[in-house]
């Protein structure tokens, strides 16, 4: 849960990485939450209203944890456009997002995983 709080405290950061853990971490609590909001909007019979709240207040800070991920493996943030690309750019971006990150520090700033370490 702690992961899912710190990137909403990043809510817009798009600069500096994130780690592996950091980003799956959110897209898991993500998924808990966008289940357990539907199901209540489902159970008090107000299913297009809380749903489409949730997704648009979480959609910034998922494309930051995205974009900082993407930093994290050396690549730039614009390659979260690949999704537009149907059928192959989803599996490449996901490919992408869960490569090892680099260790030593690049372009976007030093690596999360050591700076965590001390």
């Amino acid at each position: 849960m702690n992961w899912y709080v710190e990137v909403l405290k990043k809510y817009v950061v798009f600069s500096g990485r994130a780690r592996r853990k950091e980003h799956w971490m959110f897209f898991l609590f993500n998924i808990i939450a966008v289940i357990v909001v539907a199901t209540v909007d489902l159970a008090i019979g107000t299913f297009p209203l809380l749903y489409p709240i949730y997704f648009l207040a979480v959609l910034l800070p998922h494309l930051g944890v995205t974009v900082r991920r993407l930093h994290d493996t050396g690549r730039s943030g614009w390659f979260i456009l690949l999704s537009l690309i149907p059928l192959v750019g989803g599996i490449i971006l996901i490919v992408f997002l869960a490569t090892e990150s680099e260790e030593r520090p690049n372009a976007y700033g030093p690596n999360p995983k050591a700076a965590a370490a001390y």
